[in-house]
């Protein structure tokens, strides 16, 4: 397994689990921050190193008018405040090739949304870079089809790479996690992060926006730990009922530690099979 150094930690699954976890979308600096600051404190307690994520924008709302967020400009600078007043590594996404290069002075890992998983100049822009890559499995993707995504951040130059499941189609409006997928994919040599809160996504659900079943997020955590993961992907909010997207999968931030405590429980017996 290649290690991957992400601030001032590696992830490679062997110490402890590391967290990507933060809202859905940079709804205002001090509601991040707040969310932000709360995540920190729990993974410090937990000796978890922890990434900051939130999107600038979520170009693949499923409403023309549904809120996407501040946008390019005034969401780097969130993430710049952000990441200098809580002093970790940040991840965002990014959608288009002209966004890798100023994401990349600031996030610490592109992220490749998972609708865009295959294209390749957008691999090749986040690549060039020379930051971490994180590739969510597209939902309309095999395992094994992965190869060929890390086959294309190598041939651009890349050697610093995650790879992300959160779970395929499944008939209309659901998906499903195959646990298959964990092993699979990390025998590319790559740490692997599990999704769990796009996993219980309803997409298209609600109508014109997504629905979800976050009250599943804590069994397929304990079951993607199991199996074996490097990390975990979380999308965490303080009250999701405000939230102004994914709030109907995304955890109570004051749920957070218990369900840290349960994964970190099942990595620590599972790193002794290995």
């Amino acid at each position: 397994m290649n290690k991957v150094k992400v601030g001032d930690f590696y992830i490679d699954g062997k110490d402890s689990l590391a967290l990507l976890a933060g809202p859905c979308v940079l709804e205002s600096l001090e509601r991040s921050l707040l969310i932000g600051r709360g995540i920190k404190e729990i993974a410090n307690r937990l000796g978890i190193p922890y990434v900051f994520k939130a999107s600038f924008d979520k170009a693949n709302r499923s409403s023309f008018h549904s809120f996407r967020g501040p946008g390019l400009e005034k969401g780097l600078a969130m993430l710049r405040a952000i990441k200098e007043e809580l002093k970790v590594p940040v991840v965002t996404d990014i959608h288009e090739t002209a966004q890798a290069l100023p994401v990349s002075e600031v996030a610490d890992i592109l992220q490749i949304p998972a609708f865009l998983s295959r294209q390749t100049d957008l691999l090749y822009e986040a690549a060039k870079t020379g930051r971490v890559v994180n590739v969510k499995k597209g939902q309309f993707l095999a395992p094994k089809d992965m190869r060929n995504v890390v086959d294309k951040l190598h041939e651009s130059g890349s050697e610093n790479i995650l790879l992300t499941e959160r779970g395929a189609s499944f008939g209309y409006n659901n998906l499903v996690v195959d646990m298959r997928s964990f092993p699979i994919m990390r025998s590319f040599g790559y740490p692997v992060i599990f999704d769990a809160t796009h996993s219980v996504q309803l997409p298209g659900g609600a109508g014109t926006a997504s629905s979800g079943n976050r009250e599943y997020v804590e069994y397929l955590v304990r079951g993607a730990v199991g199996v074996g993961v490097d990390g975990l992907f979380l999308e965490v909010h303080d009250n999701p009922e405000e939230a102004l997207s994914d709030g109907p999968n995304m955890v109570y931030l004051d749920q957070l530690e218990d369900l840290l405590k349960d994964a970190l429980a099942i990595h620590a017996i599972v790193q002794k099979k290995l």
